[in-house]
């Protein structure tokens, strides 16, 4: 499995990610997670729609808490985008999470069986087994149009430029 290092850290000590690395133009890869209902969850549903895929390493942290409920928020906005979140918590913690935090626009998927997601969008950081916080958003067609790998975990990401990028495309 490729590893890269030099493009994530965690309060400036250094990450190295593991698997494939994807680029604006590449077809985005299929995925498969699971769903807070236990059920296994492919990104394949979302077809035909613009998807913001927001990785991040857990919602229970306060970074990731902020990100996922700023674009919970745009999501209102924005009509037919799929927001989805993914981590490596387990599903009921994510349900749990987003019934507590009011999170009903954004659906969180779980990358805890496989790293299937991690691996392929070359997000999985090797020395935590968590994904490192990047935002993804893919076309109608699913190509990936935009890519932000957030250059420390503890930073939140370029919401405007991502949310730009989705608008573009609706």
């Amino acid at each position: 499995m490729p590893e890269r290092k030099g493009l994530t850290a965690v309060d400036g000590n250094p990450l190295t990610l593991v698997g494939g690395e994807v680029g604006v133009g590449d077809a985005a890869p299929e995925a498969e997670l699971v769903g807070n209902d236990m059920k296994p969850a492919r990104l394949s549903e979302y077809e035909g729609r613009v998807r913001i895929l927001s990785s991040v390493p857990s919602l229970d942290t306060e970074v990731c808490d902020m990100e996922t409920r700023r674009f919970n928020q745009e999501a209102a906005g924005l009509g037919d985008v799929a927001i989805l979140t993914i981590s490596m918590d387990l599903p009921f913690a994510q349900k749990r999470w987003c019934g507590a935090a009011g999170v009903e626009l954004v659906r969180t998927l779980s990358d805890h069986r496989a790293a299937d997601f991690g691996e392929k969008y070359g997000v999985l950081i090797k020395e935590l087994r968590l994904l490192a916080r990047a935002v993804f958003v893919v076309d109608r067609d699913g190509i990936v149009r935009y890519i932000e790998i957030v250059d420390d975990l503890t930073r939140e990401p370029d919401y405007e430029a991502a949310l730009e990028a989705a608008r573009k495309l609706i």
